[in-house]
């Protein structure tokens, strides 16, 4: 991490209480968790939950997931860390790298959990995956990979220069510009038409739950450097090779309606989506659901009966 640079669906019924933060520290920083225990299913390993980056975005993310999960009677154990900057863990004003938060997840993975788990990772967090997977101490601890709605493959492999990534923080992130636009940004009636304009294939599925949770988070402007880094591209690099060295089972999820906010990526349809990542991952398997670029809340049945019915190994071919 460095020192910021200078030059839906239908509510699924509420089975379980969003649980407390628990709390591990990394790097002196708190960083706050959320843990499911397992419900009945003492076989299959955790799953371990990335959320994605976004103003109000936390680990909460996967709270309707694990709902979901737990309706069913069976449930291995979920963990859901919030990223450093986000939700319940620090908020320090620094520029946040993909290689950052995959090693406050390693570190978590290594000190708390302590088990192999099968990795899921939302939307444009997969480069935190992809750093993970490579990161020494979790070496054995990842026995498989879910991807939901990753960026599109010219996002994944064409990088932004390092001094474009510096200009973007220092002239409109870290400063009264940025501190400004995350005051207009937190609004809701910003929220309500982001999501509909960038996030949901549904209008209706935009709801109480949504607009409140990310309203409530996103009171915290620290939340701003977070969200800013990502806007700013420190995660954009190339990562070919770190995605065609991916070593264990991937299923990767699209939604039929996936898009893009990225000129490189916004007019590749799904379908091409898809087929770009089962090319580029030696050991990936695929599937459209309904749903746009947040399938695990819009779409949440379906994305949990894939990914439970994948873990089973009963998913179609």
């Amino acid at each position: 991490m460095a020192d910021a640079p200078q030059t839906a669906q239908p509510c699924v019924d509420t089975m379980i209480a969003l649980p407390p933060p628990q709390y591990h520290v990394w790097k002196t920083y708190p960083c706050a968790y959320t843990h499911y225990p397992a419900l009945g299913d003492q076989d299959t390993p955790p799953l371990l939950l990335i959320h994605p980056i976004g103003v109000g975005l936390a680990g909460w993310f996967w709270h309707r997931f694990a709902q979901a999960m737990a309706s069913t009677g069976t449930s291995p154990d979920l963990y859901v860390p919030d990223l450093l900057g986000c939700g319940h863990s620090s908020k320090p004003k620094v520029a946040y790298y993909a290689e950052d938060w995959a090693d406050q997840v390693a570190h978590f993975l290594a000190q708390v959990v302590q088990r192999p788990v099968v990795l899921v990772v939302q939307g444009g967090c997969l480069p935190i995956g992809l750093w993970l997977m490579a990161h020494p101490k979790a070496q054995g601890l990842i026995q498989s990979l879910v991807l939901s709605g990753p960026p599109g493959m010219k996002l994944m492999t064409t990088p932004t220069s390092p001094r474009r990534q510096t200009l973007l923080w220092n002239l409109l992130f870290s400063g009264p510009v940025g501190s400004g636009f995350f005051r207009y940004a937190r609004r809701e009636a910003f929220l309500a038409s982001f999501s509909r304009r960038q996030l949901f294939a549904e209008e209706q599925d935009i709801d109480r739950e949504w607009l409140d949770q990310l309203q409530q988070d996103a009171q915290d402007a620290g939340g701003r450097h977070a969200v800013y880094s990502f806007l700013a591209g420190f995660w954009r690099q190339d990562y070919t090779a770190l995605m065609a060295a991916i070593p264990v089972p991937t299923l990767v999820i699209f939604g039929d309606a996936a898009s893009g906010i990225n000129r490189l990526s916004r007019t590749d349809p799904p379908q091409q989506r898809l087929e770009d990542y089962l090319r580029q991952i030696p050991t990936a398997a695929g599937r459209m659901i309904p749903g746009r670029n947040v399938l695990p809340y819009e779409s949440t049945t379906a994305f949990m009966e894939i990914v439970r019915d994948w873990l089973r190994g009963e998913l179609p071919t």
